[in-house]
């Protein structure tokens, strides 16, 4: 071969594999988009693409992002998350419509099962754009039972109070130790001790930041300064994945065993079955997690030999049932005895009329103690759901305190009786803010279907004097679905001598919400405009109402927006009744 035809061929591989090599050095950003896209395309646009390469992962209308990751083999360098964090369950959208969804249990299992080899297991950075996503404050702590049964179990008083302390900061489970625990061996991740900014506010953040030179920086695999220090006015902070050297290292084995798929059945029962030979201060601190696996269990897994074994093992142990059983008694809260007496059941500890007989004993336990409120009377009525527990009214009737109390009349209401839910519907209309939290807690259990009670109840919420209060109890009365004229006519009459802005708005979103066929709309709409008083808030619940009953008027666009933005907003919250004020959002 002539000279000059070799160096051509040797120059042409050489230029093949400088290219290959050049493409194999691109690193690749993958994002998971669940809500606002502006901090990924200003990821996009600022990081020069010959040197990163972006893959969505989300795909449309799906909630499997890490699954589909999986299985198109995304290999990534550095993670983006963007959407709403609720601080416990993930990353979700705020369109009503949006089905995309990041839950923090299946991050877990891919982190904990290692499946998804490409995904997490080359990470140098991740990026949590919500709120909280790196809170430090913890989620759990050690309750008064932990200590009383550590002390049962043998210990001194001080060396309890040692191991719970201990245990605390073990199942502390804060959002920055859940990312730590995820994101193991990550180098840095990035996220937010408090409210995020808006995706807006953090795009225009990052904009800055990446025109001071920033781009260098990303991948890197090491705390950047410069990017805490744009963000400084935002609590964004900054930590590291577990190592295997961490403290946290041999908790975070003990919570894969939960949700690490390449164990079986059998071996996570085994695991349990552990933890319910151990210390009862530990269960219960691992109470969600082993309440969750149970209810994962079908009728097939079951039916699997091994599964079978290692249940009927659980079933014979007596000694830990014992054990167990004496600990949940001994629950401060009844919430979390009801949870553990359920759990024993799963477990095959308690039958049905055994069950029965243990949230009886619990009821009867709250309610000599007098310590009833809002949260044991929803409990009560969320466990009587199906009025199974009805007939054991009479029996716990002689030992509830004076029906003038109103948790002890919320109860007995949950278990049908009518005279106590009279009276604890006219708590609805007390000065008395834990009477009406009561009444509020009952109603969202127990909602009105008589008609009679109905209008007996909002001609009470008319006479009230404070508009604080009646501001709630009209709230309260918005989640019934209104549909009567009279009681529809009552309220329409207040709205016209009211003298708050906050009961008129209140009584237009009860009307937004109720059956408009019922409403006489001229009339109505007439009332709305001519006794409306003046708000500084713009556009409110009042200018909806007035819109969806009367045809459409010209609205400038940026009226007509907000307009939209408060209509979606006041259907959702009519749709699953979630007051947007608790849910730390970005946008």
């Amino acid at each position: 071969m002539p000279k000059p035809l070799i160096l051509l061929c040797i120059t042409a591989l050489l230029a093949a594999i400088w290219t290959q090599s050049v493409g194999a050095e691109k690193r690749t950003v993958c994002t998971i988009t669940v809500n606002s896209a502006d901090e990924k395309e200003i990821f996009r646009r600022s990081l020069p693409p010959d040197k990163f390469q972006f893959v969505e992962l989300v795909q449309q209308g799906g909630s499997d992002a890490l699954e589909s990751a999986c299985r198109r083999g995304v290999r990534c360098d550095v993670l983006l998350i963007s959407g709403h964090h609720d601080g416990e369950s993930g990353f979700f959208s705020d369109r009503v419509d949006a089905r995309e969804f990041l839950s923090v249990d299946e991050m877990e299992r891919v982190s904990c099962s290692e499946s998804c080899s490409g995904v997490f297991s080359q990470l140098k950075e991740v990026y949590l754009f919500g709120c909280n996503t790196l809170n430090a404050d913890p989620v759990k702590s050690a309750s008064g039972e932990v200590m009383r049964s550590l002390v049962r179990a043998g210990h001194s008083r001080a060396d309890a109070e040692r191991l719970a302390r201990s245990l605390s900061d073990r199942h502390a489970n804060s959002t920055r130790e859940q990312m730590r625990l995820i994101f193991h061996n990550v180098a840095a991740i990035y996220g937010f001790s408090a409210v995020a900014p808006l995706g807006a506010t953090a795009g225009s953040v990052l904009s800055r930041y990446f025109r001071s030179g920033g781009a260098g920086e990303v991948g890197s695999g090491h705390a950047n300064a410069k990017l805490l220090k744009h963000f400084a006015a935002h609590s964004m902070v900054v930590a590291s994945g577990l190592k295997a050297s961490d403290p946290q290292a041999a908790y975070r084995r003990d919570v894969c065993q939960f949700s690490d798929e390449r164990l079986s059945a059998a071996q996570k029962l085994r695991f349990v079955h552990q933890l319910l030979g151990g210390e009862m201060a530990e269960v219960r601190m691992f109470l969600d997690r082993i309440e969750k696996y149970f209810a994962s269990l079908t009728n097939s897994d079951r039916q699997v030999a091994l599964v079978a074994q290692a249940l009927e093992e659980i079933v014979r142990d007596k000694t830990a049932r014992a054990r167990y059983l004496e600990f949940a008694r001994d629950a401060d809260q009844a919430a979390i005895r009801a949870r553990m007496v359920e759990l024993a059941h799963r477990l095959g500890w308690l039958s049905s009329t055994e069950k029965r007989a243990e949230l009886v004993q619990m009821i009867s336990d709250q309610l000599a103690r007098n310590a009833v409120g809002a949260a044991e009377v929803d409990l009560v009525c969320s466990l009587n759901k199906t009025h199974e527990l009805d007939q054991e009214l009479p029996g716990l009737r002689a030992r509830a305190m004076p029906e003038d109390k109103v948790g002890h009349a919320g109860v007995m209401a949950c278990l049908g009786d009518a005279q106590a839910r009279t009276r604890v519907l006219q708590a609805l209309t007390s000065a008395n803010d834990e009477e009406m939290q009561i009444a509020e807690a009952y109603l969202h259990q127990r909602p009105i279907a008589d008609v009679n009670e109905l209008r007996a109840l909002t001609t009470a919420i008319t006479r009230m004097n404070g508009s604080r209060t009646q501001v709630r109890a009209l709230d309260t009365l918005a989640r019934q679905r209104l549909a009567d004229p009279e009681t529809l006519e009552a309220l329409t009459r207040l709205f016209a001598r009211a003298d708050s802005v906050g009961v008129q708005t209140a009584i237009a979103g009860i009307l937004l919400r109720s059956d408009h066929a019922a409403i006489v709309r001229p009339e109505l709409v007439q009332t709305l405009r001519q006794h409306r008083l003046k708000s500084s808030a713009g556009e409110d619940a009042i200018d909806v109402l007035i819109r969806r009953l009367e045809p459409p008027q010209p609205v400038a666009h940026c009226g007509r927006t907000r307009l939209r933005v408060l209509e979606q907003h006041l259907s959702q919250t009519a749709a699953d009744e979630v007051d947007p004020t608790n849910r730390c959002s970005k946008h």
